[in-house]
């Protein structure tokens, strides 16, 4: 049979006396009084031409067909619900794919709470799709300047007009060595700035500005993300400037150490960029929770 609005209709009310236990309990559920759930019932009964339901003054029950109707109902009825719900998300917009760029090495700072903003998303807005990728910081900033990502999260030196940034958080670094480099051992108050800037170092090759024009020597190394760098400062041979969150798990096994060299420790600004202008409302929504999971921990 094909399946119209009326019938539909029918197999609500249908459902709502078998939720019920019987058309008396159904009323108050229904707004429709007893003669009229009875007149719904029958013309459902005719509609199908089978019995669904014995009621009378021995009381309700389902027949072995009416169980079978029952199930059949649920579960078409529960189809549409569905697919109401997911049709509204639609209209108003909140599902489709939104691109994140982030920065690498993120995810160890404790302050760092897009994880909260994911778990939102997914009761809230399930029918956006989250494409979460890991990208240099000047990648990501051009990425969503040109409209390949939606949002863009992390650090840059490089700012373009076209692109809007709101700071989330301040993200800690420091100087550190490895184990295995010769300050690892010594004394705080025997290291010096001097004696470190002696030693070859490897920096960032996104960076720009004072931090690059310091380590502009022929000792020295590029690595064009953190957790490379980290490598390159875990051999011994070299010093570097590490978020303080990513080496202290390495600081406690041993493997690292933090120096009292204040001239390289700084706070990252770590900002949520997103295209100037008006945006479409499944990447505003996306944005906003990862704001307001971050306001919330501040």
């Amino acid at each position: 049979m094909k399946i119209s609005g009326s019938d539909l209709h029918l197999f609500r009310v249908f459902e709502s006396v078998v939720r019920n236990g019987g058309m008396s309990a159904a009323q108050m559920e229904l707004s429709l009084s007893q003669p009229t759930i009875s007149n719904h019932l029958t013309a459902l009964e005719q509609r199908l031409g089978v019995k669904l339901c014995e009621r009378g003054r021995r009381g309700f029950s389902l027949t072995e067909e009416g169980r079978r109707v029952y199930e059949i109902s649920t579960e078409i009825t529960g189809m549409l619900d569905s697919g109401s719900a997911r049709l509204s998300r639609v209209r108003s917009a909140l599902a489709g794919k939104v691109g994140v760029g982030i920065v690498d090495c993120l995810t160890t700072d404790p302050s760092f709470r897009l994880a909260d903003a994911i778990a939102e998303l997914s009761k809230a807005a399930p029918e956006i799709e989250l494409d979460l990728k890991i990208m240099c910081p000047n990648d990501i900033t051009k990425a969503v300047a040109e409209n390949e990502i939606d949002i863009g999260i992390g650090a840059s030196d490089i700012k373009v007009a076209s692109v809007q940034y709101q700071i989330i958080y301040q993200e800690e670094h420091a100087v550190f060595c490895g184990s295995a480099h010769p300050l690892f051992c010594r004394n705080d108050e025997t290291i010096t700035s001097e004696e470190c800037y002696g030693h070859p170092w490897v920096e960032r090759g996104y960076w720009y500005g004072i931090r690059r024009h310091r380590f502009d020597t022929a000792a020295n190394r590029v690595a064009f993300d953190i957790e490379a760098q980290l490598l390159m400062v875990l051999s011994g041979a070299y010093l570097g400037v590490l978020p303080i969150h990513f080496a202290s798990m390495f600081e406690q096994q041993g493997r690292l150490r933090r120096l009292p060299i204040a001239d390289e420790a700084y706070s990252a600004d770590i900002e949520v960029a997103t295209r100037t202008g008006e945006q479409a409302a499944n990447v505003s929504y996306v944005r906003d929770a990862i704001i307001r999971a971050h306001q919330m921990h501040l």
